[in-house]
């Protein structure tokens, strides 16, 4: 049978899905024809010039208007317009795009405020079936907020992605002029003026003019609703809007009324980093702190919910809910080349509902990028328990589409059986307890063994020590090494997974104010019945010492084991002649000589609790820099009753950043002076998970 052909233009971008038969993900194209399986035949694209013919199932598509296309086909990364299309406000602002609009782009010297002056086409259209692609020639705008009058020409020319910031414009939205000829040269493409910009099709806003004037939108009432996390926006006196979200509300000194303390999307000069006079009133970075009366912020008019008035909302600026793929069918974690354009921003990851953020940090921790429990899903599935077919489909849709809706996960929350998991706060480590024992089916992950005692099995490790044991910014390792030596603990062997507890109380009680990551766990020493390297000539050690762990002449913190010569030198010193050094069970048919194999786990997430709500950091990638911040309710569109929460993604490098540092340094670091993202981690760790990069399975409970 043949493809059916299709009539009229019809564009669209890979989204997801293998590479097959000439396209990938993020590539552009145009339907030329369907298959009778439902397939797409479609002209994949190189910049504007048709580059070969191929076949893509629909569901790993999105459509796209021409305009769209061309304006996409203008970004060269392939990743680049999958980040820019899962923006969808931001997106779609682009797309409507007038002249004098005021954007802030991309530039060497940071982010930059400018007008937009044309449309520009780009390439040179010698058939059919080539496209012009479209980029923006951009006026840049001085720090007082007046076009500058020196620039020269031609203009800077942006692509979409180069745009990071769309603010509707204060001055008359005059229609483009047609400019004859060719300018310049772009990669020796021919480039070319034309007179408009054109929307994204229906869903596209025309401009309304009266006298010659904008109209503004209404405020006042909205402002009344505001509160800690509200997203504003402000305009200045000159008619340029600023976005932001509020990170503090009161009156501050010498004023009598109410403010808000605004921390914006991007730098503007003369804007601190959280202080306001003399007095700091929150914290964030340099330049991007702006104070000013409640009664100048308006809701952010990109987000626009029901919290404003029905003739101001917009519907399509609230980032819309994507539909549920339910398919069991096994996806691959996320790779480190995708997950980026997958995961990041507003609706991405699990969306939240009536107390689940614990359920969701915890799922996306386990399964967005990790391989650890990966052999899970290779079970067949037809032998599986329903909850866990459920379960299944939720870690296949976000791994496919980079997004769950709450719905799905309220299912999976009704199957757990007992009804506090529907509604009531829990902590990770009791959903931890269920999700493994009950919907995995999965042995317990950690062997522990006391001395003389048999093994004992747990799912998460509980962090027991005095805070007189440490100093005042203990690391993780420190802090495991410490409560193992001191509970007289060890593993009986190398766990897939490790869940580290930190010393606190959900968001009532913590043990010390931050904790400093460690992103590898060495636990050689803490393994029963394995060799050991002494901590002194490195040879193969024969005892172990509590009382030698807070040693300030030998290193402390660090567990201390000792051949039979170092022992008895190391404890014949004064200060350790009251130290009761206990003997290891060491194999008997290893070498004194012998190397000492290290055993280290990798970091992998860490979940975080502030004020009872659980967020988490997911290391998406071998990169140190590869770091992802997930919230499953930063923010929420409409009122308790009608509306839903905004699931949020945000890529967040500056961990990766801060974690290379040396630990001395880490440890005399000012949480209140790092990025807001670092402090949050330092201060509000609940749970660190590690992984084995040797062993990444996990044995289910029905195998011997």
């Amino acid at each position: 049978m043949e493809a059916k052909a299709v009539e009229g233009d019809a564009f669209f971008i890979v989204t997801r899905g293998r590479s097959r038969k000439g396209f990938c993900r993020g590539c552009v194209g145009r339907v030329e024809g369907e298959t009778p399986s439902g397939e797409l035949l479609g002209l994949v694209y190189n910049g504007g010039r048709p580059k070969s013919r191929g076949i893509v199932r629909t569901e790993n598509t999105c459509p796209l208007t021409r305009h769209q296309a061309q304006l996409l086909l203008f970004v060269t990364t392939p990743s680049k317009r999958l980040e820019l299309l899962c923006n969808a406000p931001l997106f779609k602002a682009i797309c409507d795009l007038s002249q004098d609009d005021v954007v802030v782009v991309k530039h060497k010297k940071g982010p930059q405020p400018g007008r937009v002056k044309n449309l520009m086409q780009i390439g040179r259209k010698e058939s059919d079936d080539e496209l012009h692609m479209l980029g923006f020639e951009v006026e840049f705008v001085d720090s007082d907020h007046t076009l500058s009058s020196k620039k020269p020409v031609p203009l800077p020319m942006f692509n979409a992605a180069d745009i990071i910031r769309v603010v509707p414009s204060a001055s008359v939205p005059l229609g483009l002029h047609w400019k004859n000829g060719q300018y310049g040269a772009l990669n020796k493409k021919a480039v070319t003026r034309i007179s408009s910009m054109p929307s994204a099709g229906p869903t596209g806003n025309p401009r309304h003019v009266k006298d010659g004037k904008e109209p503004r939108r209404a405020r006042g009432p909205a402002a009344a609703a505001l509160e800690v996390g509200s997203m504003v926006e402000v305009v200045s006196s000159s008619g340029v809007t600023v976005y932001g979200v509020v990170r503090w509300l009161g009156v501050p000194l010498r004023k009598t009324e109410e403010w808000a303390g605004i921390e914006l999307d991007y730098e503007v000069t003369g804007c601190s980093d959280g202080k306001y006079g003399n007095q700091r009133y929150f914290t964030c970075k340099a330049n991007t702190a702006l104070f000013v009366p409640v009664t100048k912020c308006s809701p952010d008019s990109r987000f626009a919910c029901s919290s404003m008035g029905p003739e101001t909302r917009r519907s399509t600026d609230t980032p819309p809910v994507p539909s549920f793929d339910d398919s069991a069918e096994y996806a691959p974690p996320i790779p480190e080349s995708e997950a980026l354009s997958l995961l990041v921003g507003r609706m991405k990851g699990i969306q939240g509902h009536v107390n689940s953020c614990y359920l969701d940090a915890t799922l996306f921790s386990l399964f967005s990028s990790s391989v650890t429990l990966d052999n899970i899903w290779q079970r067949p599935a037809e032998a599986e328990q329903p909850i866990t077919c459920s379960l299944r489909s939720i870690v296949s849709c976000l791994r496919r589409q980079g997004f769950v809706p709450a719905e799905s996960v309220t299912s999976f929350r009704k199957e757990l059986g007992c009804n506090t998991f529907q509604t009531d706060e829990k902590d990770p480590e009791e959903f931890i307890t269920v999700l493994f024992q009950k919907v995995l089916c999965i042995e317990p992950l950690l062997k522990l063994r006391s001395r003389g005692e048999t093994s004992q099995g747990s799912y998460t490790f509980q962090i027991i020590v005095e805070k007189e044991q440490m100093g005042q910014v203990p690391t993780v390792q420190q802090l495991l090494d410490t409560s193992c030596l001191s509970s007289d603990l060890k593993f009986e062997e190398v766990p897939s997974c490790l869940m580290v507890q930190m010393p606190r109380f959900g968001n009532k009680y913590k043990m010390f104010n931050h904790i400093i990551p460690s992103t590898e766990l060495d636990i050689t020493d803490l393994l029963h019945n394995s060799p050991r390297e002494c901590f002194v000539c490195g040879c193969l050690a024969q005892y172990e010492c509590f009382h030698c762990l807070p040693d300030r002449k030998l290193q402390p913190g660090r567990i201390k084991q000792y051949c039979s010569v170092c022992n008895t030198q190391v404890h014949s010193h004064p200060s350790r002649q009251g130290h009761s050094p206990k003997a290891l069970e060491v194999p008997a048919d290893v070498p004194c000589d012998t190397p000492v194999p290290r055993h280290v786990m990798q970091l992998f997430a860490v979940l975080c609790i502030q004020t009872s709500h659980y967020v988490a950091y997911v290391k998406y990638g071998p990169d140190p820099n590869s770091w992802l911040f997930f919230d499953s309710m930063a923010d929420r569109c409409g009122d308790d009753q009608s509306g839903y929460n905004i699931p949020e993604v945000q890529a967040c490098s500056e961990i990766g950043i801060f974690l290379a540092q040396p630990e001395e340094e880490l440890a005399r670091a000012s949480p209140s002076q790092a990025p807001e993202l670092v402090r949050r981690l330092l201060c509000d760790s609940y749970m660190f998970l590690y992984q084995n990069p040797a062993t990444p399975s996990s044995k289910p409970s029905h195998e011997e």
